[in-house]
């Protein structure tokens, strides 16, 4: 398999193009036929979806793996009888995503509860599209417009899980020098905060701030995310540079666990959270 890059929140950047495949071909020329049956362009299509055109025109060409709310819109904008929901949900590729990384995504999508820590980057679960596209254009070496494009997607879709999975707890710690670095600019710290203050007001999703000034840190060997699985088994993963590493070992992982237990206790509670989050956006 073709790699390209991305793991759980940072940019990782590979060189390799995107993979394409037959699944992904085949959804193209179905959006394309509906959108012709629509008698609309892509020029037309593209703000109807709110998706700009080049990446209208690399979903219908197959080289994009569709985000799961172009899915949605597109359905009702052409009136597709369910017809682009029912393929999507047989596409085959992730592209964007780590070699090392695609394992635990594939078990995060069917876990029963995730609870992640982040000290370099707001989580990927929770970044919007603006700070993810500003996170893939730090990649050293760079990338190429469609190589970011096909990071942004897979770091984006991954986030249907909120929508799909309301029943399934969320939890996230994130320091707060990762907000106020400012990284990519005003515009896009704003896109940032105002993104994870919608997550927050959703019922099972939980953010809690590590504030700057800290006496006591659990957390200081660095990012950590867990999940469970539905037959209640915990698993662990942590990132560094091109590399990650899924835990399974029932010690380390419980004395991981014992770390974000105490992490929780000493980060802001969820409600000063997002009241501080909600004082950094005004101050931007």
């Amino acid at each position: 398999m073709t790699e390209t890059a991305g793991g759980a929140g940072g940019s990782n950047g590979s060189a390799a193009e995107p993979e394409v495949s037959d699944s992904l071909k085949a959804f193209g020329e179905v959006v394309k036929a509906f959108r012709k049956r629509a008698r609309l362009t892509q020029e037309e299509f593209a703000p109807r979806v709110r998706y700009s055109l080049p990446t209208v025109a690399s979903i219908e060409q197959g080289r994009r793996f569709p985000p799961a709310d172009f899915v949605d819109r597109a359905e009702e904008v052409l009136d597709a009888f369910g017809t682009l929901r029912g393929a999507a949900r047989h596409l085959s590729r992730r592209p964007g995503l780590a070699s090392w990384f695609r394992q635990w995504a594939g078990l995060e999508a069917e876990a029963v509860s995730l609870d992640t820590y982040e000290c370099r980057l707001v989580p990927g679960l929770l970044q919007s599209e603006l700070y993810a596209r500003t996170v893939f254009a730090q990649s050293v070496p760079p990338l190429t417009d469609e190589q970011l494009e096909a990071q942004v997607c897979a770091r984006t879709s991954r986030q249907h899980l909120f929508r799909e999975k309301p029943n399934v707890p969320f939890s996230f710690i994130i320091e707060e020098a990762v907000i106020t670095r400012g990284l990519g600019g005003k515009e896009v710290t704003r896109s940032a905060l105002a993104h994870m203050l919608d997550h927050a007001r959703l019922r099972n999703v939980e953010i809690q701030v590590m504030p700057a000034q800290q006496s006591q840190h659990a957390g200081l060997d660095g990012p950590m995310q867990f999940l469970e699985t539905p037959d209640h088994k915990w698993l662990a993963y942590s990132e560094g540079q091109q590399s990650g590493q899924l835990i399974a070992d029932p010690k380390q992982v419980s004395i991981l666990l014992q770390r974000y237990a105490k992490l929780r206790s000493q980060a802001l509670t969820p409600a000063d959270s997002v009241g501080l989050l909600e004082r950094l956006r005004g101050a931007v």
